[in-house]
């Protein structure tokens, strides 16, 4: 599985980014996906996470929840983070991920190149 992050750039606090994540293969479905990010002199920390499949159930961390969204479209093998009304403590690269449906472990196996969001204030 190979992913490529897309969408990041330099936007005012206030405004609004999404952010995509194409991912290569034919069995996008099968994915569970996730965002993380890492801002400069921080640990990674987890943004948001979709599981496998149709329906797709979701989880935000507790500081972008009501802002962020995540979503994907299983059709066109990409996941996507809309953000809304940035901060700019929301500066960070931004990595997506993914790993199998069928994995035990919570940690993830597969990991994209990063995008870069700038929130200026």
């Amino acid at each position: 599985v190979q992913l490529q992050a897309s969408g990041g750039g330099l936007v005012q606090a206030g405004g609004s980014l999404r952010l995509s994540c194409a991912a290569s293969g034919r069995s996008f479905t099968l994915l569970n996906m996730g965002w993380f990010r890492q801002a400069p002199g921080k640990e990674r920390e987890f943004v948001a996470a979709i599981t496998w499949g149709g329906g797709g159930s979701t989880s935000n961390a507790d500081s972008v929840k009501g802002r962020f969204t995540i979503s994907r479209d299983n059709a066109k093998n990409t996941l996507y983070l809309q953000m809304n009304s940035l901060k700019p403590e929301d500066t960070a690269v931004y990595y997506c991920a993914a790993r199998w449906f069928s994995s035990r472990s919570e940690q993830y196996d597969y990991w994209g190149q990063g995008t870069l969001v700038t929130v200026s204030s």
